[in-house]
C-alpha cells in the first residue's frame, strides 16, 4: 500500500488524482488532503478516500471544515502552516499541485520528508528551483515530473540522464489562438481564453496555455529537471497535443511520448512508478488522428516565449520576477482588469523596473516574489489608466 498526500486536492491536478487513487483502491491510502478554501470539494474528498488528515489553508474556513468532517474520524486543521504539517505527514507519495508561489513551502516540507515528490506546479522550479533541487538532494528525495510535456521527457529520457541527447523539444498545443492576428487577440474575452482546445484546465493555466507563457514556464522548468543546456531546449507547435514531448539523441534517433489528452495518463506514470497501472484512458486511434502537424512559434504574437527565454539566461531572480508578474497579470485579465495582449506587456515592464540579487533562501524568493506583485499590479492600474 503506498501513502499517499495530495496538496492542492480540489483543483484540476488534484481532482484527476483523486480519480486514479479511488480506482486504485487497496493501493493507496490517503495520508492528507489540502484545499485553499473550497470545503465542499475537500470535505467531500476526504470523506470518500477516508483521509486521516483534511487541511484548508484559509484558517477562516476551518470551523466550516470541521463541522463537514465531524464524526468522519478525518482530523482537521487550516492555516499556511498546517498545510506544511500536512506535506510532511509520512505520505510515500506527494502530488504538489498548489497553483502559484503559494505552493513554494509545501512543496519544500513534502521534499524534506525523502520521499517521492510529484512537481505539478510549474512556480516552485520556476521561482526557486536551485533551492528545491538543493532541499532533493539533501533529503535524498524523489522528484517526479507530472507536467505532460515534462512528464513525456523524463519517459523518453529512461533514467539515462543526458547522455548522447542532442536537445530536447517541448511541444505546445498553440492554444486557442494559434492562428489568431494580434489584431483580433487585442479584443480576446475571459470566455475565449479559458476555452483550450484539447485540454480541461484551469482558467489560470488554461490563460497561460493561451499566451503561450506555460510554454514559457515549462521551459525554465525543463532546464532544471533535465541536464541539458537552455539552447538544447526546443518549442514546437503541435496542434492536436498528442506528442507531449521528444527527446533527439546525437545519433539522429528521436523518442517521442505519445498519449491522449488527458492529466491522468501522466499522473498515473508518477503514481506507479517505476511500474504502470491502468487508466481510464481509451488507447490512441491513429487512423482516425490521421496526421501530426508542427509549426514554430510566432515570437510576434507570442512574446511570453521571449521574455521566459530571457529570465532563465539571465538567472537568479529573474524567473521569480517573471512568474510573479504573469500571475497579477493574467488574475488582472481574468477579473477585466486589462486586456490579454498586455499580460505579457505588464511582464516585460516589471522586469524591466526590477533587478534584484539572486534570493539565496525561500524568504528572500517570497520577497522578490511579493516585490514583483506589487511592481505589477501598478502596471496594471497604469495600463487601465
Amino acid at each position: 500500500m503506498k501513502r499517499v498526500t495530495i496538496l492542492g486536492a480540489t483543483g484540476s491536478i488534484g481532482t484527476s488524482t483523486l480519480d486514479l487513487v479511488e480506482r486504485g483502491g487497496d493501493a493507496f491510502r490517503v495520508v492528507a488532503l489540502t484545499a485553499n478554501r473550497d470545503i465542499d470539494g475537500l470535505a467531500d474528498a476526504a470523506r470518500r478516500t477516508r483521509a486521516e488528515l483534511a487541511v484548508v489553508a484559509d484558517a477562516r474556513c476551518l470551523p466550516a471544515l470541521a463541522d463537514a468532517l465531524a464524526g468522519t474520524g478525518t482530523r482537521v486543521a487550516g492555516g499556511a502552516d498546517a498545510v506544511c504539517q500536512a506535506a510532511r505527514a509520512g505520505a510515500d507519495w506527494t502530488m504538489s499541485a498548489i497553483v502559484g508561489c503559494a505552493g513554494l513551502n509545501p512543496t519544500l516540507a513534502a521534499i524534506e520528508g525523502g520521499g517521492t515528490v510529484v512537481i505539478a506546479n510549474k512556480e516552485p522550479l520556476v521561482s526557486a528551483g536551485e533551492l528545491i533541487l538543493a532541499a532533493a538532494s539533501a533529503s535524498g528525495a524523489t522528484l517526479l515530473p507530472a507536467d505532460s510535456e515534462h512528464n513525456a521527457i523524463f519517459q523518453c529520457m529512461a533514467g539515462d540522464g543526458a547522455a548522447g541527447v542532442r536537445r530536447l523539444i517541448l511541444t505546445a498545443s498553440g492554444g486557442p489562438f494559434r492562428s489568431w492576428s494580434r489584431e483580433a487577440m487585442a479584443a480576446v474575452t475571459r470566455e475565449q481564453a479559458v476555452a483550450h482546445p484539447n485540454w480541461s484546465m484551469g482558467a489560470k493555466i488554461s490563460v497561460d496555455s493561451a499566451t503561450l507563457m506555460n510554454k514559457g514556464l515549462e521551459l525554465i522548468e525543463a532546464a532544471r529537471l533535465f541536464p541539458v543546456d537552455e539552447a538544447a531546449i526546443d518549442i514546437v507547435v503541435h496542434p492536436q497535443s498528442v506528442i507531449h514531448s521528444m527527446v533527439e539523441y546525437v545519433d539522429g534517433s528521436v523518442l517521442a511520448q505519445l498519449g491522449p489528452s488527458d492529466m491522468r495518463v501522466p499522473i498515473a506514470h508518477t503514481l506507479a512508478w517505476p511500474e504502470r497501472m491502468s487508466t481510464p484512458m481509451a488507447p490512441l486511434d491513429f487512423v482516425k488522428l490521421g496526421r501530426f502537424d508542427f509549426e514554430a512559434p510566432d515570437p510576434v504574437r507570442f512574446p511570453a516565449l521571449r521574455l521566459a527565454r530571457e529570465a532563465l539566461r539571465a538567472g537568479g531572480a529573474r524567473p521569480a520576477i517573471l512568474n510573479a508578474a504573469n500571475e497579477v497579470a493574467v488574475a488582472a485579465f481574468l477579473d477585466g482588469r486589462c486586456g490579454f495582449l498586455e499580460i505579457a506587456a505588464i511582464v516585460e515592464d516589471t522586469l524591466s523596473m526590477y533587478d534584484p540579487p539572486a534570493p539565496q533562501d525561500v524568504a528572500a524568493v517570497l520577497a522578490v516574489d511579493g516585490e514583483a506583485r506589487t511592481i505589477a499590479a501598478e502596471r496594471v492600474k497604469d495600463r487601465v489608466a
